[in-house]
C-alpha cells in the first residue's frame, strides 16, 4: 500500500474514477468513503496525507488527530466546511476550485429571474385553471426597466451581468473592493449597500458564507426592498436570515424569493418557503452540468495531487496566511 494516502470523506457522484486515475498518477492511493461523523473520519484517515471533501466539517479535532494531512481540498468554490484558521495553523494546505460554474450559475440565476420577470410560472398556473388570459399576469416590464442589483461583484456576478447587460437590464452592484471603472466595464453601476435593497427589483446574491456575511440580509435589508422585489440566492443558504425572509413574504414586503440553497440542506420538509406559491426553490443545483461537475472532481483531485509530487495546490485557498506565518 502507498505511503500517500488519499481520502474521500463524502461525495454525491456516480463515480470518483477520473480522481482515482489522477491520484494514482501522482503516486497515491485514494479511498472514496462515505463518512457520517467526526470519528468515521478519523478512523478511515487517520494516516491520510490528503482529504478530498464535499460536505463534512473538517475540525481542527480531525486535523490534530490526522498526523500526516498535508492539504485538505473541497469539491466547491467555497471552503466554508473547513476550519481554515485552524489549518494554517498547522501548515496544511486549504484548497478548492474556484471558477468551474461560472456560466451554470449565471445560467441558473437568469432563468430563475425570468421565471418572475415573465411570471412564466403564474401564467402557467392560470391556464392550467382554465384562465386564459394575460391580463392576469399584470404588471410585467421590459428589461431595460427593471434594475437588476448584486451583492458582491466576483467571477459569476461578472458572467452574470454580461449576459444581463445583453438582455437590456439596468444593473447595479455592492462591492467595497471592486472599483466603478471595473463594474463599468460590464455595464454596472457601483453603489453603496443599502442602495442594493431601495432601488432594485430584484437582487442577487454572490458573497462567499464567512463570520461577515453570516445573516447578512436580515429584516433590515429586507423592509427595504420594494413590494414588488424579488430575492435570488445562488450563494449560500445562511447568508440569509431565513425567519426574517419568511417574515417577508408573509407579510408582502417583497413580492418573492428564488432560492437554490436554504440555511439547512436538504430542506426541513416543514419548511414554511415551501408551501408559498412565490417561492422557487431548487436542491443546490445552480452549479450542476455534466461538464461542471466533470471539472470540479478533476480540479479537487489535482489539488492533491499537486502536493503529492511535492508541490502546492493550483488553487491554494489559505497560501497568503500560510507563507506570511512562515516569515
Amino acid at each position: 500500500m502507498s505511503d500517500l494516502k488519499v481520502v474521500i470523506t463524502d461525495y454525491e457522484y456516480e463515480t470518483t474514477a477520473n480522481e482515482e486515475r489522477i491520484i494514482k498518477e501522482a503516486g497515491g492511493t485514494l479511498f472514496p468513503t462515505q463518512c457520517k461523523t467526526e470519528e468515521d473520519i478519523i478512523e478511515v484517515a487517520h494516516d491520510a496525507v490528503g482529504l478530498i471533501v464535499q460536505y463534512k466539517q473538517i475540525t481542527s479535532r480531525i486535523m490534530d488527530a490526522l498526523k500526516n494531512l498535508r492539504v485538505i481540498s473541497r469539491y466547491a468554490v467555497g471552503v466554508d466546511t473547513i476550519d481554515v484558521a485552524a489549518a494554517t495553523e498547522r501548515g496544511i494546505y486549504v484548497a478548492n476550485v474556484p471558477y468551474y460554474c461560472q456560466d451554470e450559475v449565471s445560467d441558473h440565476v437568469i432563468a430563475m429571474l425570468m421565471s418572475f420577470s415573465r411570471k412564466i410560472i403564474v401564467a402557467d398556473r392560470f391556464v392550467k385553471s382554465n384562465n386564459w388570459d394575460f391580463k392576469l399576469t399584470k404588471p410585467i416590464h421590459r428589461s431595460a426597466s427593471t434594475v437588476v442589483g448584486f451583492v458582491g461583484f466576483g467571477k459569476i456576478p461578472k458572467n452574470l451581468a454580461s449576459k444581463l447587460r445583453a438582455l437590456g437590464f439596468d444593473l447595479i452592484a455592492y462591492a467595497p473592493r471592486t472599483d466603478q471603472k471595473t463594474m463599468a466595464h460590464y455595464g454596472v453601476r457601483k453603489v453603496e449597500f443599502e442602495d442594493i435593497f431601495n432601488h432594485s427589483d430584484f437582487v442577487s446574491l454572490h458573497v462567499p458564507l464567512n463570520d461577515k456575511t453570516r445573516g447578512l440580509i436580515g429584516p433590515s435589508q429586507l423592509s427595504k426592498m420594494k413590494p414588488s422585489a424579488y430575492l435570488i440566492n445562488t450563494a449560500r443558504g445562511p447568508i440569509v436570515d431565513e425567519a426574517a425572509l419568511v417574515n417577508a413574504l408573509q407579510k408582502g414586503e417583497i413580492a418573492g424569493a428564488a432560492l437554490d440553497v436554504v440555511e439547512k440542506e436538504p430542506i426541513n420538509p416543514d419548511n414554511p418557503l415551501l408551501k408559498m406559491e412565490n417561492v422557487i426553490i431548487n436542491p443546490h443545483m445552480a452549479w450542476y452540468s455534466e461538464e461542471a461537475q466533470t471539472e470540479l472532481q478533476t480540479r479537487a483531485a489535482e489539488n492533491v495531487a499537486s502536493v503529492l509530487k511535492g508541490g502546492v495546490p493550483k488553487y491554494w485557498f489559505n497560501q497568503k496566511a500560510i507563507q506570511d506565518n512562515s516569515k
